[in-house]
């Protein structure tokens, strides 16, 4: 008896042993992912760290924040803003000064047009005038024998209508004149020209030049495009989602691709009604102040302002961004990071917890954010500043310890 005893304990030994073994490597296991959690999102600091971090507590806050809708475009111009130029007759460029950039005067001249073809108008035009007069002669002769019923009424009716003919010819000839840019006082004098000025319609910056001294031009090549920068715009592209929040009248900041640094405003002027194929918009806002440093086809990145609401909202520095995320931190209660294995501090020291939310809106240095839903938000404490301090001193705690 004593025997089977005696071989029991040594069976029951190490079947003991190697239980307590297993419950010891179970439990800290178990321990180490519960103090990783804590240690992805807590950073205690010391009174000195926290002196030093600059940091400011605060609470949440209730502002009137403007929702607003993101869009792209660029600075266009009217289409009355932007000429092209070209000569109606065609013909030999013989003289030019313009070069691109240059700044031009309504009526200034642009080019000189030699073209031979002119000269046959001009001939014709006066030709025909003769021709009119002498018509007009013979008509008053034939109204007259008619009246005496000397004359037939055929006769007279040739007449009336040699009048009418040569009429409609002159006047024909005097638009490709006018079309043509020949001076009509300086042709019924008498005189005769081989060539025309073709001036500027309109004041502006010269954009375009496409010709040179010699070459000839078609009356469909345009030689010139000249552009008034005095009445830009901006054409945005809305998607359609989001175009019946859209409204006339909206206040739209945008900045430009050359100046990024620069904010600048103008208000919804159009809103188009056609979806085009990408699935968006236009809308065409008008400036509120022309300025000098924009140029067209600028890219423009615009917010419009779609209206005011009272939104839960922080200051711009409380909110830090991490791997695509927005957090915030708050300060831990007293006690609450006892036994934690988060980065350790001095017994005088406070503990922050990073906490996720959702940016929205943001106006005049304020941004709206959004909580998760046990977040105890009239109760707490936030940094307002130092949020990033502590953030750089989180992850480096988390690669020491990953180390």
């Amino acid at each position: 008896m004593r025997n089977i005893i005696v071989v029991l304990f040594f069976l029951a030994g190490p079947w003991a042993c190697g239980k307590k073994q297993e419950e010891k490597q179970q439990e800290p296991a178990h321990l180490e992912g519960v103090h990783h959690e804590e240690e992805g999102n807590v950073v205690e600091l010391t009174k000195t760290q926290y002196e030093t971090a600059a940091v400011e507590l605060g609470q949440i806050s209730t502002r009137n924040l403007s929702d607003v809708v993101t869009a792209n475009g660029v600075i266009d111009i009217p289409p009355q803003n932007l000429v092209s130029i070209s000569a109606p007759l065609g013909g030999f460029v013989r003289k030019t000064e313009l070069l691109q950039g240059m700044q031009v005067k309504k009526g200034q001249v642009l080019a000189t047009i030699e073209n031979p073809d002119f000269i046959q108008i001009q001939q014709d035009f006066l030709e025909t005038e003769i021709k009119l007069e002498y018509a007009q002669q013979e008509y008053s002769r034939q109204l007259e024998l008619s009246r005496e019923n000397i004359s037939a009424q055929k006769v007279l009716q040739l007449a009336t209508s040699e009048v009418k003919t040569q009429k409609a010819r002159l006047a024909g000839l005097r638009e490709r004149l006018i079309t043509a840019g020949i001076n009509l006082n300086t042709l019924e004098k008498g005189t005769i020209v081989n060539n025309v000025v073709i001036r500027s319609p309109i004041s502006g910056s010269v954009t375009t030049v496409n010709v040179n001294i010699g070459k000839y031009v078609n009356p469909t090549d345009v030689m010139f495009e000249i552009v008034d920068t005095d009445h830009l715009h901006v054409e945005l592209s809305i998607f359609e989602q989001d175009i019946r929040k859209i409204k006339l009248g909206q206040l739209v900041r945008f900045t430009v691709s050359n100046n990024p640094g620069k904010e600048f405003l103008a208000k919804v002027y159009l809103i188009n009604q056609k979806i085009n194929e990408d699935r968006t918009v236009r809308v065409h806002c008008h400036l509120e102040k022309d300025d000098r440093g924009l140029l067209p086809q600028n890219f423009v990145k615009a917010v419009i302002e779609i209206g005011a609401n009272p939104v839960t909202a922080l200051p711009g520095p409380a909110i830090v961004d991490f791997d695509g995320a927005s957090y915030i931190f708050i300060q831990r209660p007293e006690g609450a990071h006892a036994g934690s294995t988060s980065v350790r501090a001095e017994s005088e020291g406070m503990a922050f917890e990073m906490i996720p939310v959702i940016r929205g809106a943001s106006e005049n240095g304020y941004t709206q954010v959004k909580f998760p839903q046990e977040f105890d938000g009239p109760n707490a404490k936030i940094v307002l500043k130092g949020a990033y301090a502590m953030l750089s001193k989180l992850k480096n705690s988390e690669e020491k310890a990953g180390h």
